[in-house]
C-alpha cells in the first residue's frame, strides 16, 4: 500500500511540473552529480590554481600574484611606481602578495595607483597595505567604477539572510572533513581583517577612463557582469587584459545561491565578447590562473561569452515552449565544443543554477501553472499527505525505504511534504530530521560543484545543531 501510494505521488509531482526525475546516481537529476569519487576528482582538478600561492610572469612588466587568497591580484610596473590591480580581502593576504610580487620581479618601485575592477570585499579589502609601499600615500589614485556599493551585491535590509547563506555557500564553519577548494578559491580564504583595507576610491571611472600612470598607457572600461559595476583593465601596448570577476576558469557564477539580484547574462555575454574583441595576449582572471597566448585567451573569452548566451537561449526558448523553470534547466546541455573546455567546468557556477536565475529574472516567481497562485499551506499540504500516505506509520515506512533504496531527493521532497504536519509525535519528527540530514550529507557527496556542495554540508550540519 504504501509503495503504491509513494508512487502515486511521484506520479502527481510530476504532472504538475514539481517532481525531480530520480536517477541511478541517488536520485536527484543535475549535472553536477556524479560518484563521490568522480566529484572529489573534478574538484580537486582546480587545486593547481591555488594549491601553493605563486607569481605568474603575465608580460615584462606585468606580474600577477594566485593563490594568496580567493582572488588574484596584480602588479604593473612602470617607469616611476607601480599599479596595482585588486587587492584582495585584507590587509594581511595583501601584504603577503606584495611582498612576493615585488620578490618574483625584483622591482621596489613605490605604488603609484590601486584599481578596484568591481566592488567585491575580495577584491578591495587589502588596499590600505599597498598604500603602505608609496612614497608619498595622500598621492595614491584609488581608482574604481562608478556605482560601487558594497561588497555583498545585495540589499543590506536582507544582510541577516545574506551572512547566513553566505556561510553556507562557502563552507565557513564546515569541518576539515567536508571541506574541498570552492572551484575559484582555497577551501578557507577567511580572515579576520577582511575588509579592513578598503579604501574608497577618489577616482571612479563612469563608462570608459584613458589615462597613463607611471608612464603605464591604462583603458579603463566599466562591461557589467557579475556586478553591474564591473570594470575590464586592458593595456593597450602589452595587450594584457584584466578582467575582473566577468571572467575566472571555472563556469561563470550567473546566479549565487547564497542569493543576489538577477546578473543580466546578456550584458555579461557582451561584455565577454568585448574583451574578447581586444585580441590579449595574455588574460588575467578575477580569480584562478592568467592564460597566456592570443588564441587562448581570445578564445577563452569568445567559450565565456557563447556559453552565457548558449544557457539564455535555451532557457527563453524553453519558456516559450511553456515548460517549468526545473524542466527546463534539467535539459539544458552547453554546446559540444564548449562542453570540454576547463574554463567553463561547473566547479563555480552551475548550468542548472544560472538557467532558474535567468527565468526569474524575466518573469518573476510564478511559473505559469495556476496550481501556484494560492498553494495551500505547509501544514495544510502535510495533512493531506499524510492520509494519502496511510498515517504517520506508513510515512515513516515510506522515507525509510527510499533511504536504503538511496534515493536521497526523494527523501529530502517527501521529508519537506510531510513535516509541517501538527500531530506527529516527536520520535517521528526526530526520525525524519535525521533522515534529512544524511540525505543531505549524501547527496553533498556526490556533488561536484563546490558551492552546492558546500551548502548541502553546512545545511545538514545545522539541521542536526538545530
Amino acid at each position: 500500500m504504501v509503495t503504491k501510494m509513494v508512487e502515486y505521488i511521484r506520479s502527481f509531482y510530476f504532472l504538475f511540473g514539481m517532481f525531480v526525475p530520480l536517477g541511478v546516481i541517488g536520485a536527484v537529476s543535475a549535472s553536477t552529480l556524479t560518484t563521490p569519487e568522480k566529484a572529489l576528482e573534478i574538484i580537486r582538478s582546480q587545486d593547481h590554481h591555488f594549491d601553493k600561492p605563486h607569481v605568474v610572469k603575465v608580460a615584462d612588466n606585468v606580474y600577477t600574484a594566485v593563490g594568496f587568497h580567493g582572488a588574484t591580484t596584480s602588479m604593473i610596473v612602470g617607469s616611476d611606481g607601480v599599479v596595482m590591480i585588486d587587492t584582495l580581502m585584507g590587509p594581511k593576504s595583501a601584504k603577503n602578495a606584495m611582498d612576493a610580487l615585488r620578490a618574483a620581479s625584483g622591482v621596489k618601485l613605490p605604488v603609484k595607483a590601486i584599481v578596484y575592477t568591481h566592488a567585491h570585499g575580495d577584491h578591495t579589502g587589502g588596499a590600505s597595505a599597498y598604500i603602505e609601499y608609496a612614497s608619498d600615500k595622500a598621492s595614491v589614485r584609488i581608482i574604481g567604477p562608478e556605482g560601487m556599493g558594497d561588497d555583498t551585491g545585495g540589499n543590506a535590509d536582507i544582510r541577516t539572510l545574506l551572512m547566513k547563506r553566505g556561510q553556507f555557500q562557502f563552507g565557513r564553519g564546515l569541518p576539515s572533513s567536508q571541506l574541498t577548494n570552492r572551484g575559484i578559491a582555497p577551501a578557507n580564504t577567511y580572515d579576520k581583517d577582511r575588509g579592513q583595507g578598503h579604501v574608497k576610491p577618489n577616482v571612479l571611472v563612469d563608462g570608459v577612463l584613458e589615462t597613463t600612470i607611471a608612464g603605464i598607457k591604462l583603458h579603463l572600461e566599466q562591461a557589467p557582469g557579475e556586478t553591474p559595476e564591473a570594470m575590464f583593465v586592458w593595456l593597450p601596448e602589452e595587450r594584457v587584459l584584466f578582467s575582473g570577476d566577468n571572467f575566472y576558469q571555472a563556469f561563470p557564477n550567473l546566479y549565487a545561491i547564497r542569493g543576489t539580484p538577477y546578473r543580466d547574462v546578456r550584458v555579461w555575454a557582451a561584455s565577454d565578447r568585448k574583451m574578447a574583441e581586444l585580441k590579449p595576449v595574455a588574460l588575467v582572471p578575477g580569480h584562478t590562473s592568467p592564460i597566456i597566448g592570443e588564441k587562448e585567451a581570445t578564445g577563452a573569452l569568445y567559450d565565456y561569452a557563447n556559453a552565457i548566451q548558449s544557457v539564455y537561449d535555451q532557457t527563453v526558448a524553453g519558456m516559450n515552449r511553456m515548460e517549468d523553470p526545473v524542466t527546463i534547466a534539467q535539459n539544458i546541455k552547453l554546446p559540444e565544443d564548449l562542453s570540454d573546455k576547463p574554463w567553463l567546468r561547473q566547479v563555480y557556477g552551475t548550468v542548472e543554477n544560472a538557467s532558474r536565475s535567468i527565468y526569474s529574472g524575466l518573469v518573476g516567481w510564478y511559473d505559469g501553472n495556476p496550481m501556484n497562485l494560492h498553494p495551500l499551506s505547509k501544514q495544510e499540504r502535510a495533512v493531506k499527505f499524510v492520509e494519502l500516505l496511510g498515517g504517520q506509520e506508513a510515512v515513516e515506512t515510506a522515507l525509510k525505504n527510499a533511504y536504503k533504496a538511496e534515493e536521497y531527493q526523494w527523501v529530502l521532497e517527501l521529508a519537506d511534504l510531510v513535516e509541517a504536519h501538527p500531530d506527529f509525535t516527536e520520535d517521528l519528527r526526530k526520525k525524519i530530521l535525521n533522515l534529512r540530514v544524511l540525505s543531505l550529507r549524501a547527496i553533498g557527496e556526490m556533488e561536484s560543484n563546490p558551492l552546492n556542495r558546500n551548502y548541502y554540508f553546512s545545511y545538514s550540519n545545522y539541521l542536526e545543531k538545530k
